[in-house]
């Protein structure tokens, strides 16, 4: 309704009123058919049956390949005093994704040392990020060489630090465990700093060895590499070494070094 020039209501003239009601009948069903929504078409073929193999291999997400691996960590020389060191560090893998067989060794090789040992183990995924691994070990170079089986875990800890800890049982009573850590640093992704650090502990003494009970000895490395391509890797860096308790004890009555800061240079290659 509406006022007229002197204020009084006035009743909307009865055509109008017809007009209006007739263009919403109009334009009522256009509207509602505009906001329903549409259907999607159905798929004009099915999805065929297939087997688990001809699957996996479609997606390329196949669980149970087996797959292998070869690293050589360390291959370097190390500037010591007197005379200069070969060393090396490395291990070797072939397996599915939960189990697999490996081998690792490491070393050193110089005028003033004479070092090495290599593992075969079984290793098997128990966690997210951590394995459970049973091998044995042998310890050659440096005295009579020595049989050990072990087992240990490997595996990420938070923000992403690797680790090794392994136990060992050996002839006539012996026990060893070896704690190793290391954890790469992405300057950019190419250039990459790793720090590392190792120990080495024995139940009793092994005279025979050079080697005393308790904590044996302790290495700490700080590398710098870069990768031109992610299978090969120039480094330089420096490696801290030190002996203790009565393995520091033997060395000193043979004349021998018992730690220091040495020089390295190397390269790390994976296949």
């Amino acid at each position: 309704m509406t006022r007229g020039s002197a204020g009084l209501i006035r009743a909307p003239h009865r055509s109008s009123i017809r007009w209006a009601l007739m263009a919403f009948a109009c334009l009522g069903p256009a509207l509602s058919h505009a906001q329903a929504p549409v259907a999607a078409p159905a798929p004009s073929q099915s999805i065929p049956e297939m087997s688990y193999e001809k699957m996996a291999h479609l997606m390329e997400m196949d669980d149970t390949q087996m797959t292998g691996m070869l690293l050589l960590d360390q291959l370097e020389w190390r500037d010591t005093s007197p005379g200069a060191t070969a060393a090396w560090e490395g291990e070797g893998w072939y397996g599915g994704d939960y189990d697999k067989l490996g081998v690792r060794t490491e070393g050193e090789e110089g005028d003033a040392t004479e070092d090495a040992r290599i593992e075969a183990f079984w290793d098997r995924i128990v966690t997210r990020w951590w394995s459970v691994q049973v091998g044995a070990r042998e310890d050659v170079s440096g005295g009579p060489s020595r049989t050990w089986v072990g087992v240990g875990l490997e595996g990420l800890a938070p923000e992403w630090l690797h680790v090794e800890a392994t136990l060992y049982a050996g002839e006539s009573g012996r026990t060893a465990a070896r704690l190793w850590s290391t954890y790469d640093v992405l300057i950019t992704q190419r250039l990459i700093l790793q720090p590392e650090l190792e120990a080495n502990l024995y139940g009793k003494a092994d005279p025979a060895r050079h080697l005393g009970s308790g904590l044996s000895d302790l290495e700490a490395g700080l590398r710098l590499r870069y990768e031109f391509r992610r299978e090969i890797a120039p480094y330089v860096g420096v490696v801290w070494q030190r002996l203790c308790g009565d393995t520091a004890d033997f060395a000193r009555t043979s004349a021998e070094r018992t730690g220091g800061a040495e020089f390295t240079a190397g390269i790390r290659v994976w296949l």
